[in-house]
């Protein structure tokens, strides 16, 4: 998995999980911070919500566009700084008036044009890497570990969030609502040690900063003079049709900082008792984490030295979870951003399985291509909100419970592990979806044009982002079971498009 991959791969991929740490101990708290600091109703906070997503994976084609002709690097960098002065400002408290709210938007818009200019690009660099012949099979497990280190920064973000903004109400006696903004300022503490990052190793990739129309004559130009119009044409058409398809997966998935995290608010017990505590201890998380890796590198091993370092750590680990689970106390609070924490554990604890899997299938000539897993990726994405119809069944409509906890009734529960479970399934399909996307458009793109169909990725993701805020209006009056059901529906169509237009699509992959 990570043997003969180039030094830059891990520096790239280091930058952006500072960057990503920062934005996901944001993200974790926004759409509750919208509510509970401006009175917002759910579908207003779902709108700005998902705006901002949208605004955040539209604005990397016209970062796109400007490294194509300026430079991946430049922009980078440029990015990284414009996304700093955003995060300043928005952890400024200053209430909930029409300044703090302009503020806000203002603060909101800086973010996403810099993750604009940052995100995009730095996945084209990555993908740069795997230009030459003897690295470019290794281009999928790259973006693999790639988008693996990504979820490493998520996986400690909620955390982060809910007990900084605990530590500023109890500790530094800010209001509940001025405490929030503590956690947005961890943002601006990542982003430096990204930028550290970046420079420190930046001789790794200096010959990937340059953009298409910058470099000189390489064999990346080379290829692209190669490449017929009508071949052109062709790849263009086949990603175009990729995106179409991913709008409706970002639309679902991304529910998890939106109607999931209301439900988790809403519907799931604030209170965990016995084992099921430990699941929301992300050191627990992190200790099967390392016992997944060092099993992992135990059965792959070459030296009985390394066989027996990975045994040390899976004990250790092992020791850790016993420990923990022979001292469990009594019932601890579960906050709603909590959950998000599960999507980036199951993506770390999962890519090396999932990475295996498909390697033994290759070397037996039974991979599926980039397509078709996307297209399964689909119908992974579906099946998790099956799950949140079980969940919700005997459940009232979010209207009905506000008003029976306003009237001091007793409302029903849905167990926590409802939500685990529906985070799991969901990361099948991300990790079928995503990583082997962003690599399918790095390996498609015609060269002249990798910046801007990087773009086209995120813009695609951006109208799936914009059109989670579909969750925020569905929210109030309707039962959750139809709730679910629209973006079951919405998966299965997608799925079924792909498989129509797969063979056109593998033509080119």
């Amino acid at each position: 998995m990570f043997e003969n991959q180039p030094k830059a791969l891990y520096a790239l991929a280091l930058a952006n999980t500072g960057e990503r740490f920062g934005y996901y101990t944001m993200i974790a708290v926004f759409s509750l911070f919208l509510r509970a600091n401006f009175g917002l109703s759910a579908d207003t906070a779902g709108l700005i919500y998902s705006i901002f997503l949208g605004l955040v994976y539209f604005l990397p084609l016209i970062g796109g566009i400007m490294a194509d002709k300026y430079g991946y690097g430049k922009m980078v960098t440029i990015g990284i700084v414009v996304m700093f002065a955003g995060y300043v400002f928005l952890s400024i408290p200053l209430g909930g008036g029409t300044i703090a709210f302009i503020a806000m938007l203002a603060a909101l818009f800086l973010i996403s044009f810099g993750t604009g200019l940052f995100k995009g690009n730095l996945q084209v660099m990555v993908g740069n890497l795997y230009d030459t012949p003897e690295l470019s099979a290794k281009r999928d497990s790259a973006f693999s570990i790639f988008y693996m280190a990504i979820n490493i920064g998520a996986l400690f973000a909620p955390t982060a969030a809910v007990r900084i903004r605990d530590w500023a109400e109890t500790s530094l006696g800010y209001s509940g609502n001025d405490a929030y903004h503590f956690s947005f300022a961890v943002a601006c503490v990542s982003l430096i040690l990204s930028m550290m990052i970046y420079y420190a190793f930046r001789s790794t990739f200096k010959h990937v900063e340059a953009g298409a129309g910058k470099s000189k004559k390489t064999d990346t130009a080379v290829a692209a003079e190669e490449l017929t119009p009508q071949q052109t044409k062709e790849r263009i058409v086949a990603l175009c049709l990729v995106f179409a398809v991913v709008i409706f997966f970002w639309m679902s998935f991304h529910q998890n900082g939106l109607t999931l995290t209301y439900f988790a608010d809403e519907f799931v017990s604030p209170k965990s008792e016995g084992v099921q505590t430990m699941a929301f201890d992300v050191i627990n998380l992190v200790m099967i984490i390392f016992m997944v890796y060092s099993a992992m590198s135990f059965f792959q091993g070459k030296t009985s030295k390394a066989k027996l370092i990975s045994t040390i750590v899976f004990l250790a680990a092992a020791g850790v979870l016993v420990y923990k689970y022979n001292n469990i106390g009594g019932s601890v609070d579960v906050s709603a951003p909590i959950f998000q924490q599960f999507n980036p554990f199951y993506v770390v604890a999962l890519t090396p399985l999932s990475m295996a899997i498909f390697g033994a299938l290759a070397s037996k000539g039974k991979e599926p291509s980039a397509p078709r897993k996307i297209a399964y990726g689909m119908i992974i994405a579906g099946s998790a909100y099956f799950l949140m119809v079980l969940a919700s069944r005997g459940l009232l409509t979010p209207n009905e419970q506000s008003a029976a906890w306003e009237a001091g009734e007793l409302v029903p529960f849905a167990s926590g592990n409802w939500l685990i479970g529906t985070y799991l399934v969901l990361t099948f399909g991300e990790l079928l979806l995503s990583p082997m996307g962003i690599s399918f458009v790095s390996k498609v793109a015609p060269p002249k044009y990798k910046g801007a169909m990087m773009g086209g990725w995120f813009v695609a993701t951006a109208i799936g982002n914009f059109l989670v805020s579909v969750g925020g209006y569905l929210w109030n009056d309707l039962p959750l079971t139809l709730v679910w059901s629209v973006f079951i529906v919405l998966c299965l169509i997608s799925a079924g498009f792909m498989f129509l237009m797969m063979k056109r699509l593998e033509k080119v992959a």
